[in-house]
């Protein structure tokens, strides 16, 4: 597995590869790695003949008041993970290689920025849509795969890649869960005993509004049996909850007569959590 700490050697092993008639996927990540992320290299190998995974904690898409400083890292767990799935290769910048002495441009996908998580947590897609699309430009892979879990995220880049030309696909991949139903993210292993016990709530709540969806129900009565659900977790902190068209994000009101996607954010203490669920109305 090739360990690549500048842009220079990551874009000479994948033009090497490309020279070779062999095609590339990458899987952006933020490391600290886990199941999850390891479903989208699994997805990623299948669809290409090349994987790179990219590590890299990117300070634009935090917030001042945001868990920059204390994002879980572990470097050496992380190559151990990617060894294991036969990774050809991690790019692993410092911000210094990333950014140098700063920079004034930005990518920005105004409309998907600025609502949801966009509203709650200002300027976080803008740093999203510039850090992706330059390792979209360093890498230059055939293939992105990104988890459904940010779901918005996986919707604001596909509508980039289309609105810029971009020449690869991005490709979604299901959340992976643990046993008892929550999300798996990096950001699982900063709660306590009890905020993890009480958290399982929110794949709680998604299932019952996707058990209440085959009903036809209006869109606030999904939204009341969701609050419902997460009301059950005394310590977590409602900051959204959102429900739109599944492809769009477009707000919906009235009765369910189409696919949507809840999205919900819960703090518990310092830590966001986020998870999400396409819903149906029973055909």
């Amino acid at each position: 597995m090739r360990i690549c700490r500048t842009k220079a050697d990551m874009r000479a092993l994948v033009r090497a590869w490309r020279q070779s008639g062999e095609t590339t996927a990458v899987v952006p990540t933020m490391g600290y790695l886990h199941e999850g992320h390891l479903s989208l290299v699994r997805k990623a190998k299948i669809e290409a003949d090349r994987v790179v995974t990219t590590i890299f904690v990117n300070p634009t898409q935090f917030g001042p008041n945001e868990d920059l400083a204390t994002y879980p890292r572990d470097e050496d767990r992380d190559l151990s993970l990617l060894r294991a799935e036969t990774v050809d290769a991690v790019f692993m910048p410092s911000v210094d290689e990333m950014y140098g002495d700063g920079g004034d441009t930005y990518v920005e996908v105004p409309g998907l920025s600025a609502i949801l998580q966009g509203a709650l947590r200002p300027g976080h897609f803008r740093g999203v849509s510039t850090v992706v699309t330059k390792l979209f430009n360093i890498v230059t892979p055939d293939i992105a795969v990104f988890g459904e879990k940010d779901y918005q995220q996986l919707i604001l880049i596909k509508q980039m890649v289309r609105d810029l030309d971009a020449p690869l696909e991005i490709l979604g991949h299901p959340t992976v869960r643990e046993a008892d139903g929550l999300a798996m993210s990096s950001r699982n292993v900063r709660l306590t005993e009890d905020q993890r016990i009480e958290a399982v709530a929110l794949s709680q709540s998604l299932d019952k509004a996707e058990q209440l969806a085959e009903t036809a129900p209006r869109i606030d009565d999904l939204e009341a049996a969701v609050r419902s659900v997460l009301s059950d977790a005394p310590s977590g902190q409602i900051e959204s909850i959102d429900i739109g068209d599944a492809e769009t994000l477009a707000e919906l009101s009235g009765a369910l007569d189409r696919p949507a996607v809840i999205l919900l954010a819960v703090r518990f203490g310092s830590v966001l959590l986020i998870d999400q669920r396409v819903v149906r109305p029973a055909a």
